[in-house]
């Protein structure tokens, strides 16, 4: 059940130039035309608006018709990403109209493969958000033992996890290369890292930070109609 991944088989070399045309220079954007023009090879292909913010096999949380998307890109084992979550789930909850995705990108060592695989597996029972609340208020270095206990404790069928993680092991593996791929390309050195909107955010945020990031979004996308 423990099986590892290797998250840097297809670890995008972006060149900078290229980088800088895909997140924008400056402002650190995501490049509006990158993201609606068709992929036209592995590395554009990560990058597309459908994959970054509109993952399928990624569950959304918060507004799911929302007009504002975060992404996260997190870690289970990172404490930054637990002192943050508190101000991220509130002020999703008190704007209302933001989508928020997060997306597993376990870079913190084998412990962190096993909970984001387990996590990832939870959905097929609809329970990812639980599962999520579990994992991340773990204030521990995780072991095995340690996840399953959090998981059971939000609720997750533990037989049920892993037949699901059996069956569907490919579909698991396949979202956190995307999520790797995706995050490499962004040249993220760390977790937490964010897009809010199409503005590339890595780092803690306050939750003052949050609401000046995701008003500065709305302004970008009212822009652009």
């Amino acid at each position: 059940m423990n099986q590892s991944i290797d998250l840097n088989r297809r670890n995008l070399r972006l060149s900078r130039r290229k980088a800088l045309r895909l997140l924008g220079a400056g402002a650190a954007t995501l490049g509006a035309e990158a993201l609606s023009r068709p992929a036209r090879a592995a590395a554009d292909d990560v990058l597309s608006e459908a994959q970054v913010l509109r993952d399928p096999d990624i569950p959304v949380a918060g507004n799911s018709a929302g007009d504002i998307t975060i992404v996260e890109y997190f870690d289970y084992q990172c404490p930054y990403c637990r002192k943050v979550e508190p101000e991220l789930r509130q002020v999703v909850q008190e704007d209302g109209k933001v989508r928020l995705v997060w997306k597993d990108w376990p870079i913190l060592g084998p412990a962190s493969v096993t909970a984001a695989r387990m996590a990832l597996a939870s959905r097929y029972q609809d329970k990812f958000a639980s599962a999520h609340d579990g994992l991340i208020a773990v204030n521990a270095k995780l072991t095995e033992g340690r996840i399953r206990e959090a998981l059971a404790g939000a609720g997750i069928d533990m037989e049920r996890l892993d037949r699901d993680l059996a069956a569907n092991a490919g579909a698991i593996d396949a979202t956190l290369t995307r999520n790797n791929d995706q995050a490499t390309a962004f040249e993220f050195r760390g977790t937490p890292a964010f897009i809010i909107g199409k503005f590339r955010v890595p780092g803690v945020l306050t939750m003052a930070q949050f609401g000046q990031a995701i008003a500065d979004a709305r302004k970008a996308a009212a822009a652009k109609k």
